[in-house]
């Protein structure tokens, strides 16, 4: 026999509107409550009558996920970790692939996609900030993943990359390298990631007294193994090769690592490299990719949060927040031998 709400309401101690706060994920629930009714949820086996529960408060219990790239080992584990937070709260993932297009990304926004769902979290990379501001859906529940913020009724949810790369280059500079090269710039695109990494990139060479070189800074047409590949091939056929490589995408370090290895240089005793995102591949390079890791568990879990928030209150009225998601730099291989 099925286990109902009144039921995980005694088993864990607690009243049925709570057990309810929780199920619909309101944020007025304390975190060891919140966890002591999730574990009897988990033990008694309950599933909320979504169909019911969907027709008496007008919602559809789906949500839509648009990221730029379903091919992107980042966007894939944290597509991954997305859906996996959005199951708990018994909620179904559309997931849209907007590979940076401006128009798709807008459609999305505006709610003239034709999808059906109560709320977005999307990761824009074409839009401007005042194009976010402007064409956001007022009634649709918004959650925007990334540098690229907005205003208005959209909530933000990303990693300060400024203070990423900052800490990255001066974890080289700390090694004594001196002629440090940036791959990853994106004047193209308007999302702001590749900006911002510049920025943190200049700020700590400034700070040691070393002026940004523009020739040592490659533009990239994506941030993928083949555009790190070629930057690094280009860097290395210069008058002078640098000493070290930060990637603003650990896919672009990792191409930068194989050309290294095909031109007989050394890492890291010739080159030390650093790369940005933690994907699965790099810890398994050779040697090891030392990278930028932001916490994806907290990116996933704090945006389906501020989703949850906006979707259960009342006309979308929630104030729009601004998250700063933390994260750590991971020393390995590719820039400490004995890392």
């Amino acid at each position: 026999m099925s286990s109902s709400l009144k039921d995980v309401a005694a088993r864990a101690g607690v009243s049925a509107r709570t057990v309810s706060n929780v199920v619909n994920g309101s944020a007025r629930v304390a975190a060891q409550t919140r966890q002591r009714v999730q574990e009897a949820i988990d033990e008694l086996g309950y599933r909320p009558n979504l169909a019911a529960r969907s027709l008496r408060a007008g919602r559809t219990g789906i949500i839509g996920l648009a990221i730029p790239e379903l091919h992107s080992p980042y966007f894939g584990e944290l597509a991954g970790l997305l859906v996996d937070e959005a199951r708990r709260r018994s909620w179904t993932v559309i997931i849209e692939q907007t590979r940076g297009n401006a128009e798709f990304e807008r459609r999305l926004l505006t709610g003239d996609s034709g999808r059906v769902m109560d709320g977005l979290i999307i990761s824009p990379w074409a839009l401007s900030a005042d194009e976010l501001t402007a064409t956001a859906h007022t009634s649709l529940p918004i959650v925007l993943l990334g540098e690229r913020s907005a205003r208005g009724k959209a909530d933000h949810v990303a990693v300060d990359s400024v203070t990423a790369a900052d800490e990255a280059v001066s974890h080289l500079l700390g090694l004594g390298r001196r002629r440090i090269a940036a791959i990853g710039l994106q004047p193209h695109l308007r999302n702001g990631t590749a900006q911002q990494r510049a920025e943190g990139y200049r700020r700590a060479l400034r700070r040691a007294g070393i002026p940004p070189r523009p020739e040592w800074e490659r533009s990239v047409t994506s941030l993928h193994r083949e555009d790190g590949a070629r930057a690094m091939a280009d860097l290395l056929d210069g008058d002078t090769a640098p000493d070290a490589v930060f990637a603003f995408s650990d896919e672009l370090a990792l191409g930068a690592m194989h050309v290294a290895h095909l031109r007989g240089v050394r890492i890291p005793e010739q080159l030390a490299v650093v790369g940005f995102d933690d994907v699965e591949d790099g810890r398994y390079s050779h040697p090891a990719l030392t990278t930028v890791s932001p916490d994806k568990q907290q990116i996933a879990q704090r945006a389906l949060q501020c989703l949850a928030d906006r979707i259960y209150s009342p006309h979308n009225d929630v104030p729009a927040a601004t998250l700063t998601i933390a994260h750590r730099l991971l020393v390995r291989g590719s820039t400490v031998p004995e890392a």
